[in-house]
């Protein structure tokens, strides 16, 4: 028996948007009890892929820009999150040394907010300076997870662990942006100005 592409199509939306589902409850489900770098063992590759989602600021980015990307589209989808990863594991390097980096926490917390906005107004810019853009945040993202992991191989386990969720987390981000598609846009531009109303939140100190 022929199926016709329009039957097709609600099918395979549907199974993605179960896949999307799934996986931000699995995210969930997985989220330990502490939620900041320093508690806790920070010196294995455990460790470090539990961080990334502990902290609702860290966890509302890294989802958004793969939202971002998957919005944007083309390279974008690729290259954004790469950008992410990258930077965000050069920036754990500088914390593990322990350069001095000023505006950590503020950054990051802008981080949540222009973010959520970029993908809330739908803001179309260039590969190259989406790059740019989130290369910037990852930096102070890395680094804050990198200031209190020891100088040594056990660290380098850390940052490998730290660098997977991450990149999970763009996958969900991507996955779900991917999964509504144009016609259901507006619902990945809501998620986006949730996003910045989270850190708003964060930076007033209600959430």
């Amino acid at each position: 028996m022929m199926i016709s592409k329009m039957e097709a199509t609600p099918m395979i939306s549907a199974t993605m948007k179960c896949t999307t589902l799934s996986a931000v409850l699995l995210l969930a489900a997985a989220m330990p009890a502490y939620a900041h770098v320093g508690v806790g063992t920070v010196s294995s590759f455990t460790a470090g892929f539990s961080h990334p989602l502990s902290g609702l600021d860290h966890m509302t980015v890294m989802i958004v820009v793969g939202l971002w990307a998957a919005l944007r589209g083309g390279k974008a989808i690729w290259a954004w999150p790469l950008a992410f990863v990258g930077v965000m594991l050069a920036g754990g390097g500088l914390g593990m040394l322990h350069v001095p980096m000023p505006f950590v926490e503020p950054a990051i917390l802008a981080s949540v907010v222009a973010l959520g906005l970029l993908v809330a107004l739908a803001v179309d810019l260039p590969v190259s300076a989406g790059v740019a853009v989130i290369g910037l945040f990852a930096l102070f993202h890395g680094y804050a997870h990198g200031t209190e992991v020891p100088e040594n191989a056990a660290g380098l386990g850390y940052a490998a662990g730290f660098a997977v969720a991450t990149a999970l987390l763009h996958a969900v981000g991507i996955t779900a942006g991917l999964g509504l598609g144009r016609r259901f846009s507006g619902l990945a531009r809501a998620a986006g100005a949730a996003c910045a109303a989270i850190g708003a939140g964060l930076a007033f100190g209600i959430l």
